[in-house]
């Protein structure tokens, strides 16, 4: 597992499993608590864009500069509830220079879509350590 993961205290707590981690591509997995259900019982839709978030972040650093989020979109197309299990599967859409563009689509465990996350990366100088 890369370092960036093995520090990612926030993605741990969630219970994230990284599936596939290849340059330009991952997929993350994410079994729904009962405390991760909103006030109507389902899947809080901010945990389901941290999910989509984690999966692109770790498609988009692909070498030895740290990349970031410079924006992202989501569309919540289906509700989930506890016990299912999310599968987020990023792919890089292009580059260019230091920007990138990536997809990320949010599945249930039927392969339903629950989501659709789009990502705008800016990779940086720094390096990552």
């Amino acid at each position: 597992m890369r370092a960036m993961m093995q520090r990612d205290a926030a993605s741990a707590a969630l219970g994230m499993v990284v599936e596939q981690d290849e340059p330009g591509r991952a997929v993350v997995s994410m079994r729904v608590r009962e405390d991760m259900l909103n006030g109507f019982a389902i899947t809080h839709g901010g945990l389901v864009f941290t999910l989509a978030d984690t999966a692109f972040a770790i498609a988009c650093n692909e070498d030895e500069r740290i990349t970031v989020a410079a924006g992202a979109d989501i569309t919540f197309l289906k509700s989930t509830r506890a016990g299912q299990t999310l599968t987020a599967t990023a792919v890089r859409r292009t580059v260019t220079g230091r920007t990138g563009l990536y997809d990320v689509t949010v599945a249930d465990e039927t392969g339903d879509v629950v989501a659709e996350f789009r990502g705008r990366s800016i990779t940086t100088n720094r390096p990552v350590e």
